[in-house]
């Protein structure tokens, strides 16, 4: 199997406690049953469809003939089943024609099709998001015409933001939006590295763009959003002629190679008709929507890019017969390689961060659940200003050390590793984007520390540092534990200096100097926190009747807790106490320093 059904289920039921969740009348049609049948209903396509043809895509990537784009079929064929098993429509509400399940199911789902190929889940996630945006802000003749073919997935979705002058510098965007006669607008632009931004599978796409309306105010305050059909749209929702979006060439990565990368020019050879959504000048501000879903997304398809190492890694270690155990010199004795200690801590290594990942984003898949539930307006602004403060870390800590367990798998394998014999240089690939994807290191860097610490002068951080005190209180008691649970308050009382440090620092340049350390150390704290409420809930459900196998996996959690509280969280409360001496070097080195 592609996935760890048994550590899913771990995750959303005995750690998160989803029963709970679908006891609220909004989940009424999805009780554990229906849960499961839908990941089995995933798991099914991903391992049939998705899974075989991996290599496929990633040898043949999208090529660029006579201006249009060729990919291999069954990138189609795979789509299509997603499609037609609901798995578009999954997270929408009834009105808008979904099936309203938890957000978190379909993160987990989701995950499973990731699991399997990224390139090819790539174009259901972004429809979604896209999807997601229409629903949220668009008017209610934009809904009725284009979300049902989105939701059906007989029309795909991207959001165009960045332009070859402008990656992540969203303010300095330069693509046109001319009012037309009708209401409607022309637009004239470029945008670059846009995923999805061209194909042949599906019937439309549905393109989400940032522009600038003539006269709007210079800067992030003066860019409107809207959609822009591929083909046009007539009012009746029937798909028409050319929309004159050129595809001007594609981006040829370095992983993910089954998703085109485009760039495209609108108005190039004729008008670019689009559709205002929301109000003008508020475009950003929408986009964020769409912009924070993805980070949670490209953090969680990290973890499942490192899952699927792991699981190769782990097969190849029981597998490969070579060397002997320490101090035996017999010939004949020679071991599978799992039995050597430094395999098992590169493997350990990968489930710590792999499964403490997947905790991670799901805990933030459910509290988007959670706060659209609330019924106590308190409770809700708190659930999003958590989810705010921690959507740098979901985006960034994957990306970082899920990639990192990639590199451990293709450690295992040796030689083998490099070859196009075992998927895993091709994962290592595919998770390297997710880096880069939806905002750098750095800039979720600046978001945290900037933003979501700086806003607040750190109410967010101080409370949500008690709620994994009480997990670590909790943990104390428990004989086996009580050392992990100190590790973890060590770690937050750290934590809690740094960030004083910072908010107590005026000079911003400085402040920030180290903020992506910040935030990869934060990340480690909260990682730790998940590990040790993982070994809490495994602990609780040990014993009675469990099967040698169950007691295994549970011993398994605490193990793994264990590992990284020893070996990681030690890490992090190093990097924060180097922040909190405000250490200036990066800060100091001239630019003429690195010049050749």
């Amino acid at each position: 199997m592609i996935v760890d059904r048994r550590d899913l289920d771990f995750i959303l039921f005995d750690l998160l406690g989803m029963d709970e969740l679908l006891r609220h009348e909004r989940f009424a049609a999805f009780d554990r049953d229906a849960c499961t049948q839908m990941l089995d209903t995933a798991q099914a396509i991903a391992e049939e469809l998705f899974l075989p043809i991996a290599a496929e895509v990633d040898a043949q990537e999208p090529r660029f003939v006579d201006g249009r784009v060729e990919m291999p079929e069954g990138t189609g064929r795979a789509l299509r089943a997603c499609a037609a098993a609901g798995f578009f429509a999954l997270p929408f509400a009834l009105e808008h024609g979904g099936l309203q399940a938890p957000r978190v199911l379909h993160t987990a789902a989701s995950g499973i099709f990731t699991c399997a190929n990224t390139a090819v889940a790539n174009y259901a996630f972004l429809t979604v998001g896209a999807a997601n945006l229409l629903a949220a802000f668009g008017s209610a003749a934009l809904r009725q015409n284009f979300l049902p073919p989105m939701l059906e997935g007989r029309w795909f979705g991207t959001m165009c933001l960045s332009e070859p002058q402008a990656g992540s510098s969203l303010a300095d965007i330069t693509t046109t939006a001319t009012p037309r006669a009708d209401g409607t607008f022309s637009l004239r632009g470029s945008k670059m590295w846009i995923s999805g931004g061209d194909q042949e599978v599906s019937e439309n796409i549905v393109h989400m763009v940032l522009a600038r309306i003539a006269g709007a105010p210079a800067g992030t305050r003066g860019i409107s959003l809207f959609l822009v059909p591929k083909r046009r749209v007539d009012e009746s929702g029937a798909v028409g002629a050319s929309n004159n979006i050129a595809l001007a060439g594609l981006n040829h990565k370095m992983g993910q190679r089954g998703t085109t990368n485009c760039l495209l020019n609108f108005g190039e050879s004729g008008e670019t008709i689009g559709y205002l959504i929301g109000e003008a000048h508020r475009g950003l501000g929408y986009m964020f929507q769409m912009m924070n879903e993805a980070r949670i997304g490209v953090g969680h398809a990290a973890a499942m890019s490192a899952l699927a190492g792991y699981r190769h890694s782990a097969e190849y270690a029981r597998t490969r017969i070579q060397g002997r155990k320490a101090g035996q010199k017999d010939p004949a004795a020679a071991v599978p390689i799992i039995e050597h200690a430094d395999i098992r801590r590169m493997l350990l290594a990968q489930k710590a961060a792999v499964e403490g990942a997947q905790a991670l984003c799901l805990y933030a898949a459910q509290l988007v659940d959670r706060q659209e539930i609330a019924t106590d307006a308190a409770e809700a602004e708190w659930l999003g200003t958590l989810l705010g403060l921690l959507t740098p870390v979901v985006k960034s800590w994957p990306s970082e050390h899920c990639l990192e367990a990639n590199k451990w798998a293709m450690q295992i394998l040796g030689g083998y590793g490099y070859t196009r014999d075992y998927p895993l240089e091709r994962l290592y690939r595919d998770n390297r984007l997710n880096h880069i994807h939806e905002g750098t290191f750095g800039i979720q860097g600046i978001d945290l520390v900037g933003r979501k610490l700086g806003g607040d002068n750190g109410e967010a951080l101080r409370r949500f540092a008690a709620q994994m005190r009480e997990t670590a209180a909790r943990a104390g008691l428990q004989p086996t534990l009580a050392a992990e649970a100190a590790r973890l308050g060590g770690a937050l009382d750290q934590l809690e200096r740094t960030a004083a440090a910072l908010l107590g620092c005026a000079d911003i340049p400085r402040r920030l100097a180290n903020a992506t350390v910040f935030l990869d150390a934060f990340g480690h704290v909260v990682i730790g926190w998940l590990w040790l409420w993982q070994a809490l809930a495994a602990t609780a459900a040990r014993g009675g009747d469990a099967s040698a196998d169950e007691r295994l996996f549970l011993e398994g959690k605490i193990l793994t807790c264990r590992y990284f509280m020893a070996h990681e969280l030690p890490l992090a409360v190093a990097r924060l106490a180097l922040c909190a001496t405000l250490e200036t070097s990066s800060l100091d080195a001239p630019a003429a320093l690195f010049a050749l």
